[in-house]
């Protein structure tokens, strides 16, 4: 429920933060145009506009947003062999893949998760937490590592963007319509947006935005066993498998920011219905899928 409530509260802010953005500019008058008509083509625009400028500027923003928010510690100049093993391994992953070495990094949390993030697969962020390096085995570490090693060679943070950024343009799009047709069939208003407009904007983009996200988390579960699959190649069948398996014994953790769950490594649990808005399948399907080979 907490996280239904964080997600509401952070769409409704974009949606206040982009409805005032466009009224400012003059948007919302320009499209009313031709006698209370709708400039229909003029709306998709803006709202790839919108849409797409946003989810990129999230992307840009990514890294640096994942280091704060996360408090991750960048290991430049290994200080211990740990973080000397952590930056060879990670090394040794990138070339096989054919990426640049991400920045390597560390967090503080009791519990086993890790994440990978950036603009591009060649200057892109891999972090664990400290309750990983402390729960885990190397092997089963280093299985993480290749987990998230595979995230960025897939370009899994840059299509993962770009389809949020297609969701945000049709959310913004379709919202704008209805709230249109709310203005001109139930107010009656024959020109310019009335306040059924604007409420109607509103509500209806938030519906919609949560009705979008069940399409962007499907698209986040399927990566993730494509995720696995990469892992097990880098570091072992056996290892990625022991590493979930690890996972399955935390029994309550510790949740990363929506912002970064996406690209953890544990993700959450939920019901049927709780599924459908969860970045990452049950770990148990995934054990399932490597032990079947079923990518």
């Amino acid at each position: 429920m907490l996280r239904i409530l964080l997600f509401l509260g952070t769409n409704l802010g974009i949606i206040i933060v982009l409805s005032i953005t466009m009224r400012l500019l003059g948007v919302d008058s320009y499209l009313d145009q031709q006698g209370g008509g709708l400039n229909l083509n003029a709306l998709l625009i803006f709202s790839a506009i919108f849409g797409m400028g946003g989810s990129l500027i999230s992307l840009a923003m990514s890294k640096w947003m994942a280091k704060k928010a996360m408090g991750v510690q960048i290991i430049d100049i290994p200080k211990t062999n740990q973080e000397e093993w952590l930056l060879s391994t990670v090394e040794m992953q990138a070339r096989e893949s054919g990426i640049k070495t991400p920045e390597v990094g560390v967090f503080n949390s009791p519990q086993p998760n890790a994440f990978a993030t950036g603009m591009n697969k060649n200057a892109a962020l891999v972090a664990v937490s400290t309750g990983l390096l402390q729960h885990m085995t190397q092997d089963e570490v280093e299985a993480v590592l290749g987990h998230e090693v595979s995230h960025v060679a897939n370009g899994d943070m840059v299509t993962l963007t770009l389809i949020q950024g297609v969701v945000n343009t049709f959310v913004i799009f379709f919202s704008r319509v209805i709230g249109h047709l709310i203005d001109r069939i139930v107010f009656k208003i024959e020109r310019g947006h009335g306040p059924g407009y604007w409420i109607g904007v509103i509500f209806v983009q938030i519906i919609l935005s949560i009705l979008a996200s069940i399409i962007v988390m499907w698209f986040s579960r399927y990566r993730e066993f494509k995720a696995d699959a990469g892992g097990a190649d880098l570091a072992g069948n056996q290892k990625m498998i022991a590493a979930l398996r690890r996972l399955q014994q935390v029994s309550n953790p510790e949740p990363l920011p929506d912002e970064m769950a996406a690209f953890g490594i544990s993700g959450r649990r939920g019901d049927s219905i709780k599924k459908l808005f969860m970045s990452h399948p049950p770990l148990e399907e995934r054990i399932a899928a490597l032990e079947n080979n079923q990518f």
